[in-house]
């Protein structure tokens, strides 16, 4: 079952097209799982191969979101950041049932072997037309109760058309109640949905021209971004106030909605040849972008989702509401050169 709202007041035309209709039950349906499953008294955590943590809200969230989306949109391929080859070894056949039980709680007829096929739903191959997601982007947050974000973007020939993200934990612009979905639509603008009450709110980026005024946000993790590059910029900037720490692509969020001005991530001299994944950066670059900010990478090039999985070739990322980026590129690029 798909949670349905209907929108209080100053609802844009966007919430009208189809692909946003579907997105935003599906995400908001995905957000209820993703909380049910942070309210219970424990929930287990697996490793993936790269050591990286996945929990049953992970699962969960890319079966519920794939479900949907193979029904209403069955030519569209996905590409998601979990598959579910884990979870058919015998192991983990427990975990397995947790996953298929908490999908239950809101898709009551679902199967255990559908469960299986709507988390592989997301391991198509890149086409001209397609959705990628992040379950739950940043699981190191959501395990230990902080940010998470439920990340959702529609692609057309390499740009991102659509963008949801549900944000269950981050707190309403109007009135501090838990929870939001934000939605944002190429060239239609974008806004914040209270997932307490379904009221609309649009949002834009902070209009400082001043940076002394701007706010810098950064990656929980001290590994998702070079903080000696970090911290000379601020100073050349002439920035004393600490910047505000953050699970997930909410960061993006922040930016769009004037709570923080610039996210940069410079990748650490041992991970130079890494590249982006695009589930980590395709919403949240629509909703900056559309709030009037802008994204680019840190040579000042669009970020390319045409050719797959990976942002193969852009160099890091430089997110900004917009006033500063050219002078931001400009410091960076003066940095690198020591």
């Amino acid at each position: 079952m798909l949670f349905l709202y209907t929108f209080t007041h100053n609802s844009l035309a966007m919430i009208q097209d189809k692909e946003a209709k579907i997105a935003i039950a599906a995400v908001t349906t995905a957000a209820k799982l993703c909380q049910q499953v942070r309210h219970s008294q424990a929930f287990p955590t697996l490793q993936k191969a790269d050591t990286s943590p996945v929990t049953i809200a992970d699962f969960g969230a890319q079966a519920v979101i794939c479900q949907a989306l193979s029904e209403a949109f069955p030519q569209d391929p996905v590409i998601a950041e979990e598959d579910a080859s884990i979870l058919i070894q015998p192991e983990f056949s427990a975990i397995l049932g947790q996953i298929t039980a908490q999908v239950q709680q809101l898709t009551p007829q679902i199967s255990q072997e559908a469960v299986i096929q709507a988390i592989n739903w997301g391991n198509a191959q890149i086409a001209p037309r397609y959705w990628t997601l992040d379950p739950i982007d940043g699981t190191k947050g959501f395990i230990r109760g902080d940010q998470y974000a439920i990340a959702l973007a529609l692609v057309e020939n390499g740009t991102v058309k659509l963008g949801v993200m549900g944000c269950p934990a981050l707190p309403s612009i109007t009135d501090g109640t838990l929870g939001v979905i934000f939605v944002a639509v190429r060239g239609q603008g974008v806004g914040e949905i209270s997932l307490s009450n379904g009221e609309f709110t649009p949002i834009q980026v902070n209009a400082f021209s001043d940076p002394k005024q701007l706010v810098r946000i950064e990656s929980v993790e001290s590994t998702h971004s070079d903080r000696s590059v970090q911290a000379i910029l601020d100073q050349m900037l002439g920035w004393t106030q600490l910047p505000t720490s953050m699970d997930s692509q909410a960061k993006y969020s922040e930016i769009a909605r004037g709570k923080a001005d610039l996210y940069l991530r410079v990748l650490l001299p041992q991970f130079k040849t890494k590249k982006e994944n695009i589930w980590d950066h395709a919403a949240g670059v629509i909703i900056v972008e559309e709030a009037g900010g802008k994204v680019s990478d840190l040579d000042g090039k669009p970020l390319d989702f045409s050719l797959g999985s990976k942002l193969s070739e852009n160099r890091g990322i430089l997110a900004n509401n917009g006033i500063i980026h050219q002078q931001v590129l400009e410091m960076i690029a003066e940095i690198e050169k020591y």
